[in-house]
């Protein structure tokens, strides 16, 4: 009963397998929950397999299930977008162009500019920034639910190209307001060490690595821990406790304000870069005129070449 597989069957699953919860994902597609489970169950029929165990508390994949999000998250992600690309031909720039961001925070002056330039010059297509769930590792990217997506560097995705260069922040440090760090003028990646630092379990490793090393130039280890964090509310709510420190960017600390967390200078981290990257196939027109403009307009960055 393979054959008989829908595309929104694929869709539903791809996206309950990133929330692992039922409602979220019922409220990340417009659904009810009845109807994300009816297709999971349609789904396993025709596949005959268990893709995921579901408790009254827990939502987890199977082993089944792991192997065939691996499977069919590329391969559909590439059959939407030629989907979308075919629908697309013959027409002018036009529609929406969907850029997603982890928060808000990060689309700054610099890609404000490059959207404004955009939508100015194609009248008839708008750019909508997506936000995307903590957990994003390019999944949605893969799926073909968002266009372009800006991320932190570095990324080694051979299926994806990564872009100009969007930003440059320093690093800040997020800590409660009585925490003993909290009344320094800035802090060092070596008074980190003496602390817990949150380890959000979403994090790509590359990614986390280079925001929370494992440990300080003077070889001092840094106790990371895996919370379970699922968002960055909670996040947040955990460093205004006061049980974890967590290093970050400038932009975070605009967006992320909380009356019980400062946010201090970290005076020997490099400063986090921002790309901009998107499937080495199928290009839409709007993409690349959008790619073109925020290559005109931002530093190129040449460590995929010129991708595309």
């Amino acid at each position: 009963m393979w054959e008989t597989v829908e595309l929104r069957e694929i869709r539903v699953f791809l996206a309950l397998a990133e929330e692992l919860h039922f409602r979220r994902t019922a409220d990340r597609l417009g659904l009810t929950q009845s109807r994300v489970s009816q297709s999971l169950r349609s789904l396993e029929h025709k596949l005959g397999l268990e893709l995921v165990h579901r408790t009254s508390r827990r939502v987890t994949l199977s082993p089944a299930g792991e192997r065939f999000r691996e499977e069919i998250s590329g391969a559909y992600g590439e059959l939407v977008a030629a989907l979308r690309q075919t629908h697309e031909v013959g027409l002018a720039v036009a529609g929406e162009l969907r850029l997603g961001a982890h928060n808000a925070a990060a689309v700054g002056a610099r890609l404000l500019g490059v959207i404004d330039a955009f939508e100015a010059a194609n009248e008839r297509c708008a750019v909508q920034v997506v936000e995307l769930s903590f957990g994003d590792r390019f999944h949605s990217l893969r799926r073909g639910e968002i266009d372009l997506m800006l991320t932190r560097l570095p990324v080694d995705e051979p299926d994806l190209v990564v872009g100009p260069l969007v930003d440059r922040e320093p690093r800040v440090l997020a800590v409660a307001h009585r925490h003993p760090l909290a009344s320094r003028a800035a802090v060092s990646i070596e008074d980190i060490a003496g602390y817990d630092v949150g380890w959000p379990d979403a994090l790509i490793p590359t990614i986390g690595d280079a925001f929370i090393p494992g440990e300080t130039p003077r070889g001092r280890p840094i106790r990371r821990l895996r919370l379970g964090i699922g968002d960055i509310g909670e996040l947040i709510v955990t460093v205004a406790r006061g049980k974890i420190v967590h290093p970050t960017v400038s932009s975070f600390a605009s967006h992320y304000g909380h009356p019980n967390v400062r946010y201090v200078p970290i005076t020997d981290m490099p400063a986090a870069e921002t790309v901009l990257v998107w499937r080495r196939r199928n290009l839409a027109p709007a993409m690349r005129e959008f790619i073109r403009i925020a290559r005109e307009s931002l530093p190129r960055m040449s460590a995929n070449g010129p991708g595309g």
